[in-house]
């Protein structure tokens, strides 16, 4: 069972953004996903669904304009996360430097919670004066309601025909401009309460004098506190943290190294001053999250510090930390083979080359390497073979070559994005055992992207099907296939040309999916579900659970929502397959 499994992959709420000619386009909107060692698990949906974008993140592939603006991306890798640091010159003094302004700073803490009210003190002043932090709050959520609504009303208007919808063009430009107005207007509300507020404060000596007076007792109380007896225990922990420090950024250049221990320290300094818990786990992964990813110091030896992290890739920042896991331990096989191997350079050099990036190995035996490998994925005669050029082999075998590239470090994860759909089909099936048999070799987890619901069947064990940036159903391929719950996943499966009946039109989903430059509100396959509810229109469904391993993304499983019927086309869509496939 998939629980028994070790997690390899674990996503949580992560959200993907791309900014286009001054947009912000949501790609990923908010997904979980677990996926597990040696598992194959295919994620399909429709073009622009988001597939793509999901799993490219796990490789920092994304496109320049692309970030990760939400959530984590965990990967549990033990040889990566396993982390030593040589213990140079440099970097005793760099430590010691570090740890005495900890220690300096130690009893900052003993002062946090006066510190803290000195900060509502001044928090209350700046309200008396100006706006509160409620007010300002409040009135940020407004203005960015109002340009979200125009944002949205600017994107409707570039998706109308200047010919024939001119009508709705200059109303949607009317709208905007209404917008622009309300806009305007809000910030000249909220400069003259600003004013009004000043006016009023500059008169009010009775206050004044209240703030000044307490601010007097904070602030010696305050004085007074921080020169107390800080406990041994303290700078134990600040010894540990300056060593995770250094773990954290030591495989980084010196300059690189020098600026990320400067920030870090003055990150945790701040954090003794407000009274973070830096003893808790959690709380110090955020404060190194936002520089770096934590190490957690474990022991040591005269000549170097070890210690492991959690390895949060969408937290990755170099591309020095993405070389250690793009290729070695996350590898990709694209759609055309063409554009992922270099037409001038020739077959066996492409496959040497990256074994002898990421390996540390001789020319011979790295050539040794790619002729098995070339052997494996079942190129004939590979020594005759080796030093021809890309455009000497057919499609299929190119994709091969791909597949032998990809295997050649002995990822964990192969991202087969779309590999098949450029092939006969004869290639195709030859592709997808291909893969399959050499899982059971390099036990490796396969992410299989593909709209062909053909394909799954033959390659997944469990099934994410995508919508709108969204994963809306997840499952066994059994429940997906033979008992799926989301509206959407029955539009896919009575989409199947095997599923049509003579003399019957073939089934296809009506509509286009929602931009995902506006906000969408509710369920994102509202306007093009049949089976719509009223609630569907104004609420996001939670993910429900149908199973241990089953989960759809859709009111019909509230215990109040109506009964309705899967549709006939897809009811005992088993015994169908069976008579389709001739099984």
């Amino acid at each position: 069972m998939a629980e028994e499994r070790k997690v390899l992959l674990s996503a949580r709420d992560l959200e993907v953004k791309f900014r286009v000619r001054g947009r912000v386009l949501t790609a990923i909107r908010g997904i979980s996903l677990d996926i597990y060692e040696n598992e194959s698990i295919a994620i399909v949906g429709e073009s622009g669904s988001g597939k793509s974008v999901f799993t490219k993140t796990f490789a920092g592939m994304l496109d320049s304009n692309g970030f990760v603006s939400q959530g984590s991306l965990i990967f549990n890798d033990e040889e990566l996360s396993d982390t030593h640091v040589k213990l140079t010159g440099n970097a005793r003094k760099m430590m010691e430097g570090a740890l005495k302004k900890l220690n300096d700073s130690a009893g900052l803490e003993l002062g946090a919670a006066t510190y803290r009210e000195l900060l509502a003190l001044e928090s209350e002043k700046r309200a008396h004066s100006s706006l509160s932090d409620e007010e300002r709050e409040q009135a940020k959520q407004e203005y960015n309601d109002l340009v979200a609504k125009r944002t949205n009303a600017y994107n409707l208007k570039q998706t109308f025909d200047r010919s024939s919808e001119k009508d709705k063009i200059r109303e949607t430009d009317r709208l905007i401009s209404d917008y622009d107005a309300q806009i305007k207007a809000l910030k000249k509300k909220e400069e003259q309460m600003v004013r009004d507020r000043k006016a009023a404060a500059a008169g009010d000596a009775a206050f004044h004098k209240r703030y000044e007076e307490r601010h007097a007792i904070l602030k010696a109380q305050y004085d007074q506190e921080i020169k107390g007896a800080v406990a041994p225990e303290v700078y134990q922990r600040n010894e540990v943290l300056v060593k995770e420090m250094y773990l954290s950024v030591g495989r980084y250049g010196i300059r690189q190294r020098v600026k990320m221990m400067h920030k870090l320290t003055d990150a945790l300094v701040k954090a003794m001053q407000m009274g973070v818990d830096l003893d808790d786990e959690n709380q110090r992964n955020l404060l190194f999250d936002d520089i770096t990813f934590r190490v957690r110091y474990l022991d040591e030896t005269p000549e170097a510090l070890h210690g492991t992290c959690i390895l949060n890739l969408a937290k990755i920042q170099y591309s020095k930390d993405w070389s250690q896991i793009r290729g070695r331990r996350i590898a990709t096989v694209f759609q055309d083979p063409m554009t992922s191997l270099n037409p001038i350079i020739t077959i066996g050099k492409q496959i040497t080359s990256i074994i002898l990036m990421h390996q540390q190995c001789t020319e011979a035996e790295a050539r040794r390497r790619a002729l098995e490998l070339m052997r494996k994925v079942g190129i004939p005669r590979p020594e005759a073979r080796f030093d021809d050029y890309p455009f000497q082999y057919s499609g299929g075998m190119r994709q091969r070559i791909v597949i032998a590239i990809a295997l050649s470090c002995q990822p964990k994860i192969l991202i087969c994005d779309e590999p098949t759909t450029a092939l006969d089909v004869t290639i195709q099936a030859q592709i997808l055992e291909l893969i399959k048999d050499l899982q059971k070799e390099f036990h490796y987890t396969i992410v299989f992207i593909t709209h062909d619901l053909g394909v799954v069947a033959n390659v997944a064990d469990r099934v994410a099907v995508m919508y709108a940036g969204q994963i809306i159903e997840l499952g066994t391929v059994e429940e997906v296939f033979y008992d799926p719950r989301h509206p959407y996943t029955w539009a896919l499966l009575s989409s199947l040309p095997q599923l049509a009946q003579k003399n019957t039109k073939l089934y296809s989903i009506t509509g286009t999916p929602p931009s995902l430059y506006n906000q969408i509100v509710g369920d994102s396959f509202a306007p093009r579900n049949p089976y719509c509810l009223k609630i569907d229109t104004l609420m996001e469904p939670p993910m429900f659970k149908v199973t241990d391993t089953h989960y759809a993304k859709t009111w019909l499983l509230d215990p109040n929502a109506p009964k309705i019927e899967k549709p006939e086309g897809i009811q005992d869509i088993h015994e169908k397959l069976i008579r389709a496939f001739n099984i």
